[in-house]
Formats: C-alpha cells, sequence, structure tokens
C-alpha cells in the first residue's frame, strides 16, 4: 500500500499471515478436491459465486478468490506458489 492509499484508506491494513494462508489454503470437496484455492478456474469459482459460497471461513476466502481472478490479480499469487517459499515462511 502506498502513502497515497494509506492517507486515503487509513484503516485498510493488508493482513500477511491471511494472505499466506489463502496461498495455501485448499479445496476440502467437489471436482477440485485438494487443488489450491488460488488454483481454481476461474469459471469453476464464478459458478460458485452465482450459487452461493459456502458459509463460514471458507467462503470468505472463495470469495476472496473470487475478487482476486475477476479483478485480474492471480499474479499476485505467483510468488507464493513456490512450495519452498510456503514451507520456510510457516
Amino acid at each position: 500500500m502506498n502513502t497515497d492509499d494509506q492517507k486515503a484508506y487509513p484503516h485498510v491494513q493488508p493482513d500477511k499471515n491471511a494472505f499466506l494462508k489463502l496461498a495455501q489454503a485448499t479445496m476440502p470437496f467437489g471436482k477440485y478436491a485438494g487443488r489450491r484455492l488460488v488454483d481454481l478456474p476461474e469459471a469453476y469459482v464464478v459458478w460458485l459465486s452465482r450459487k452461493g459460497f459456502p458459509k463460514g471461513e471458507l467462503g470468505e476466502m472463495l470469495s476472496t478468490v473470487y475478487e482476486i481472478k475477476v479483478n485480474g490479480l492471480e499474479y499476485l499469487f505467483k510468488p507464493l506458489k513456490d512450495q519452498h517459499f510456503l514451507t520456510i515462511t510457516r
């Protein structure tokens, strides 16, 4: 977040741990069980958004993934997909 963003949105603080948790989270059920949420096909995430995300933390994470995908921000996760990086940041 740059200085201008901090002035405009002083209450918004990126949560590094939440971002890392999202990068590591996997789909617990269905056709894509075991796949990282950030690696789910966009069409599937859009379908889930129309159907309704599940309640709780999984739904919140899927909603975040939806926003990331529809806004073309997947590149944010590229450096985090390296398993070595995920292992050393735990």
